[in-house]
């Protein structure tokens, strides 16, 4: 780093007791006062090179001059005494602001003396200070400890400009020596600056400013219009990790934090709080300056800090514009308040899912051909028909994308909800709110939704039979995998019909497949065939299920579906059986002709197709006639 020697002569400042002194054959004569510490000097060397020691001299009459509120306190004092009496002193990026601001102080400037030492420090400032990378930095950094005087004099402003050119020049026009994260022999400078040419080399270095400089040196670099906003996204990044606190969060020691409400632990979050709003202010405006990882992260420390609301919208509405990119851990972010049951924050995630699904409803041309033949009946267009194609292929790859990403956001929210599926304390209602937000068209298969309502029917076996209805609602059995038919088969948190419904969409699914090459059906499982066989229903026989996979069994507010998992032994016509027998009651009263109201069950089994309501008969019948004879 630079630095400025000015003087000759040795050090002559000594300590006698409380006084600092210098050692002269003229004895002292006036004594000043700074900061609690008294200096025993002559009036000669210093009054001729200070106006405002002249100016207090010849207001009071005194011996003893104070000085309050000097600026540098006693270090920046004796600096400016050395100098009048010809001493040597030196000065660098750490001192230079100090000295400048206690030699306004003083007044020695130029109307005193020629060469004063305002003179001095300023052509050192201008021609060493700001054309160093390092040196900028580490000046602007010292401003803190002298606001007012460093806006004043405009050493800040000055130094934030300084360093924004930088960052928009080319890096091998920039002395990065002597800046302390690259520290490289002098031999290896060159392949050092043909890295950083790539990369936001800059990050790193003024990472180390507080927010408010911080803040002001980010938007002078924004406002050149030259760096690319991924690297405005990436030196925010490294900037939140440096200075926020960590986002995996203890729920038990912040619980501890919040009880102890301390003076030092509230003004410690109004500081983060006020470093996170201003990082969420400096974000690029552009979608994927930064990772949807990244935007989440500070999603978390927003909810952890209890930043405002509309800064939590903002981040909301950038994430669901790339939600794609997104994994499940990263969706996992603490509720708001310390104080919630729940152990993570649903509603915002809902918010992020209906601004994504918002953004994507817009829809491109149908065709080409119509879109040219519209615009011809209306108007004559200059526009040629190659541009009309490209514009129609444009769209289509737009409208392609959206699709992808909707297959992706809907994979991501069935693992979101297995997660947050094992939450005891997690209301239903958002549950199934999360589950139907995905679009109909996005689930290719059922398997991660199945697993979702699995966990959470287990983590919550309290639930009352229409409870397990309205959260099996969402499957559709048509999307079935072989491993979720004979576990659902056999999972007795299910409601009946679901389990009933997976056997019949299974025996369609191997009477579609009729042909296995050599005309031969594809064999089902032992299990789920000698399931069938028990209830009469042969699988070898492709009429016994000929109605078509795509007719519905219920009606479409109750279709259902399961998803993969594996199956373990046990005995699925018993499973089948004690559900049967839940609904005894219910269909003794149908078929009795009882008066009382037909039940929603009933309903259901009407608008079932001819051969599969025979087959529904035939399970209850061979139930009810084995009840008979077990009594």
């Amino acid at each position: 780093m630079k630095f400025m020697k000015l003087g000759s002569r040795p050090d002559t400042f000594y300590t006698s007791e409380d006084l600092r002194c210098v050692s002269s054959e003229v004895s002292s004569d006036f004594t000043i006062e700074v900061s609690g510490s008294r200096y025993l000097l002559h009036k000669f060397p210093l009054l001729s090179k200070c106006l405002r020691l002249q100016r207090m001299c010849s207001e009071s009459p005194e011996s003893i001059i104070q000085l309050p509120e000097f600026p540098g306190g006693v270090e920046a004092f004796e600096l400016c005494a050395k100098f009048c009496y010809g001493i040597t002193i030196t000065i660098s990026a750490y001192n230079i602001v100090a000295a400048r601001c206690a030699a306004e102080y003083l007044q020695m400037s130029e109307e005193v003396e020629k060469g004063n030492l305002v003179y001095k420090l300023e052509v050192f400032f201008n021609s060493c200070i700001l054309n160093g990378w390092r040196d900028s930095i580490v000046t602007l950094q010292t401003t803190k400890a002298f606001p007012l005087w460093s806006e004043d004099l405009a050493i800040t402003s000055r130094c934030i400009e300084a360093i924004a050119s930088k960052v928009l020049s080319h890096p091998s026009k920039v002395s990065l020596s002597h800046s302390h994260s690259r520290r490289v022999r002098d031999d290896d400078m060159s392949s050092n600056r043909a890295a950083a040419s790539s990369r936001g080399w800059w990050a790193e270095d003024i990472a180390e400013l507080g927010i408010d400089l911080y803040w002001r040196t980010m938007i002078a670099i924004k406002s050149g219009g030259k760096v690319p906003t991924s690297l405005i996204g990436d030196a925010l990044r490294v900037y939140a990790s440096k200075w926020l606190p960590t986002l995996q969060r203890n729920r038990k020691v912040v619980k501890k934090k919040e009880d102890s409400d301390s003076d030092s632990d509230t003004d410690t979050s109004s500081k983060h709080r006020l470093l996170l709003e201003s990082i969420i202010s400096l974000l690029p405006a552009e979608k994927g300056a930064v990772s949807c990882s990244f935007l989440l992260k500070i999603l978390k420390a927003a909810n952890i800090l209890n930043a405002s609301t509309s800064s939590k919208m903002e981040l909301a509405r950038r994430v669901a514009l790339q939600l794609e990119e997104a994994t499940v851990s990263d969706l996992l972010i603490p509720p708001m308040s310390y104080k919630s049951e729940m152990l993570y924050d649903v509603d915002i995630v809902a918010t992020i899912l209906e601004q994504f699904m918002v953004q994507g409803q817009t829809s491109p041309p149908t065709s080409p051909l119509r879109g040219k033949k519209g615009m011809m009946d209306r108007r004559r267009r200059s526009r040629s028909a190659e541009n009309i194609d490209l514009e129609f292929q444009e769209s289509r790859r737009s409208s392609s994308a959206s699709h992808s990403s909707k297959l992706k956001v809907a994979k991501l929210v069935d693992g979101y909800l297995q997660q947050i599926a094992r939450d005891v304390n997690l209301p239903l209602s958002k549950f199934v709110t999360l589950a139907e937000s995905v679009p109909e068209f996005s689930r290719l298969d059922h398997d991660d939704l199945y697993r979702a309502i699995d966990i959470y029917l287990k983590a919550h076996k309290n639930l009352n039979k229409s409870e397990r209805k309205r959260i099996c609602r969402v499957l559709d059995c048509k999307k079935l995998s072989m491993e979720a038919c004979m576990h659902a088969a056999q999972n007795e948190m299910l409601p009946l019909r679901v389990v009933v419904q997976v056997l019949f969409y299974e025996q369609a699914r191997a009477a579609a497949a009729t042909n296995n090459g050599e005309g031969k059906m594809t064999e089902l499982p032992s299990n789920i065939k000698a399931l069938l066989a028990a209830h009469n229903i042969d699988p070898s026989n492709p009429n016994a299920a000929s109605y078509s996979t795509t007719t519905s069994i219920a009606a479409p507010e109750d279709q259902w579906s399961v998803s993969g998992l594996k199956s373990p032994k046990s005995k699925l016509s018993g499973t089948l059986r004690s559900k049967l027998a839940e609904d005894e009651e219910v269909d003794e009263r149908f078929m009795n002709g009882d008066g009382g109201r037909t039940p929603s069950r009933f309903k259901a089994f009407c608008a079932i197709p001819g051969r599969p309501k025979k087959m529904f008969s035939k399970f209850l019948s061979i139930n009810r006639n084995s009840s008979d004879k077990n009594c």
